[in-house]
């Protein structure tokens, strides 16, 4: 991976803590340039500033520089908000304490950071403000004793880095996009209708990254849009092991597949890759309970202009709309916005996330997990209401 892999597919490191402890000289100290706007002055960070660049040991990272969690008034409550936003995001925290002794805004956020399992790493970044505890009364209340690093003279980067491996999270190397569908030698074919979505030039994410994993693993990739499927089995010496299709085009494909191919679609494929597909595919009777008084929220990860062939805003409310009825509300948010109370609906359907990293993806079926509501996404839900949710692979 280089400076061009998706931030969507890096590491996320967030630097936390309150004005003035450090935050953003630390990062620039790590990234050796100027990365966010150092400061005395206290709240210099208004917004998180995110910069991406490579960690030896850690790959490609995204380095979070945030607001100072103890900001006053009601525009510095928006920045706190902010840097709560950024937790869904974080795989990685490195939390900076910011004087003699640790606040109680401190404490709070490691246990806020500690009770969605992100793993911590604490610092002291300004060594001569450290007289009032010392560092083994900070292990036993953080159980870990605080790094001393100065951004100022370099000293204490490598046990920092250090300790940033170390504290890998566990998923961190995240489930191939492909898993077990795919392996060397075998042959796999992808449907990929070219719509107004995908401008002329381009293919969309989950189709680059699909091929680029199967390229990895050594398999024989053959593509085709949806009007050569027949032309494009015909040419194959035998059928191929799997198809990997758009689901817009689900039952188009199931009608002509070979029986001893494996059928699939890149949203329900990133469903796995990004978030909890059994709770998903669970998720998906949901939409046999709907009724035409029922509420549907529709979550996209990306933020752009709607087209009229627009999947998430267009296509997936008029599939459910005639099944359901055509009074169903159905509302949609896109890109960080997701409401805080899911309560109101009766199913969060969400895209397939590329533009997320898995964390972030995970929070929102966690979120949802904890209000009782189901959450399925695109994919899923298009062969539920297509009737081949059984006859598909994932």
């Amino acid at each position: 991976m280089n400076e061009q892999t998706p931030r969507a597919e890096r590491l996320h490191i967030a630097f936390y803590g309150r004005r003035n402890s450090g935050k953003s000289s630390l990062i620039n100290a790590l990234t050796g340039q100027q990365s966010a706007v150092v400061s005395a002055t206290p709240g210099t960070t208004t917004d998180p500033v995110l910069k991406t660049m490579e960690i030896h040991g850690l790959g490609p990272c995204v380095l979070i520089d945030t607001p100072g969690f103890d900001d006053e008034g009601d525009l510095g409550a928006l920045r706190v908000q902010q840097s709560r936003k950024m937790l869904d995001k974080t795989d990685l925290a490195v939390l900076l304490l910011s004087g003699a002794v640790p606040q109680n805004d401190e404490i709070e956020w490691f246990r806020l950071l500690e009770a969605r399992h992100i793993p911590i790493v604490v610092v002291r970044s300004k060594a001569d403000l450290f007289t009032g505890m010392s560092d083994a009364e900070a292990e036993a209340l953080f159980g870990q004793r605080p790094l001393r690093v100065s951004a100022s003279d370099r000293t204490g980067l490598d046990a920092l880095r250090e300790a940033l491996i170390r504290n890998l999270p566990e998923d961190y190397n995240q489930p191939e996009i492909t898993g077990s569908l795919a392996s060397t030698g075998d042959v796999v074919m992808l449907v990929m209708p070219q719509d107004i979505q995908a401008p002329k030039g381009r293919l969309i994410l989950p189709q680059v990254q699909t091929i680029r994993e199967l390229l990895d693993k050594k398999c024989r990739v053959v593509c085709c849009t949806t009007d050569q499927i027949e032309g494009t089995l015909s040419s194959l010496a035998a059928p191929p092991k799997l198809i990997i299709t758009d689901s817009q085009v689900f039952s188009t494909v199931y009608a002509q597949k070979p029986a001893a191919s494996l059928l699939t679609s890149f949203s329900v494929l990133f469903a796995r890759y990004k978030g909890d597909i059994d709770y998903f595919v669970e998720s998906a009777a949901a939409i046999g309970q709907l009724r035409e008084d029922s509420r549907v929220l529709i979550a996209e990860a990306c933020t752009h202009a709607p087209v009229g062939e627009d999947i998430g805003r267009v296509k997936i409310p008029a599939m459910l709309r005639k099944r359901i009825g055509p009074a169903l509300r159905v509302d949609v948010v896109a890109g960080t916005d997701f409401p805080a109370d899911l309560t109101p609906y009766d199913l969060v359907i969400h895209c397939g996330a590329c533009m997320f990293n898995r964390r972030h993806v995970l929070s929102r079926v966690a979120q949802a997990r904890a209000q009782h509501v189901p959450m399925t996404n695109y994919g899923v839900a298009i062969a539920y209401l297509q009737g081949i949710l059984d006859k598909i692979e994932y």
